[in-house]
């Protein structure tokens, strides 16, 4: 009898996909910090209130024009490409002229029961990009209330 490792853990149980429906990129099944191209996606934190969600993405070096944000049937999808590209000068010969290429794209979905996509806004400020995705009144908690036996 042969032994077979499962790596059932990759995959979230039932009820865990809609309880962690921020934790995780859309498409992403084990390949943390990696994309399909085996580069380095940009760090993301997601800090929850009552209020709202707050997506933090670290990305230094970049320009707000560099990012593309969009929210397309509850996926809301955050990309970048760049292009480094030195001139070239004309009485110079390369040997040897290396270009720089980045870009990226990461998606969440948002329920619609959940945010309220109208309001979403989004700023770069150093190094950090901040999309505030507020809550739906309905989704917000209420504070405890006590209730009197009669």
């Amino acid at each position: 009898m042969a032994l077979v490792k499962s790596n059932f853990a990759a995959f979230p149980s039932f009820p865990r996909l809609f309880d962690d429906f921020f934790t995780r990129d859309l498409f992403d099944l084990g390949n943390r910090g990696q994309s399909f191209t085996n580069t380095t996606l940009p760090s993301v934190n997601i800090v929850e209130n009552n209020e709202s969600f707050a997506v933090e993405m670290a990305a230094p070096g970049m320009r707000k024009e560099d990012f593309h944000i969009q929210l397309n049937n509850e996926v809301l999808t955050i990309s970048s490409q760049k292009e480094n590209r030195n001139e070239f000068k004309e009485n110079e010969r390369y040997t040897r002229h290396e270009f720089s290429y980045q870009s990226f794209e990461r998606s969440f979905h948002l329920p619609k029961t959940v945010v309220d996509e109208s309001k979403i806004q989004a700023q770069y400020e150093n190094g950090i990009l901040r999309i505030l995705i507020p809550k739906k009144e309905e989704a917000k908690l209420l504070p405890p209330r006590t209730i009197v036996v009669q």
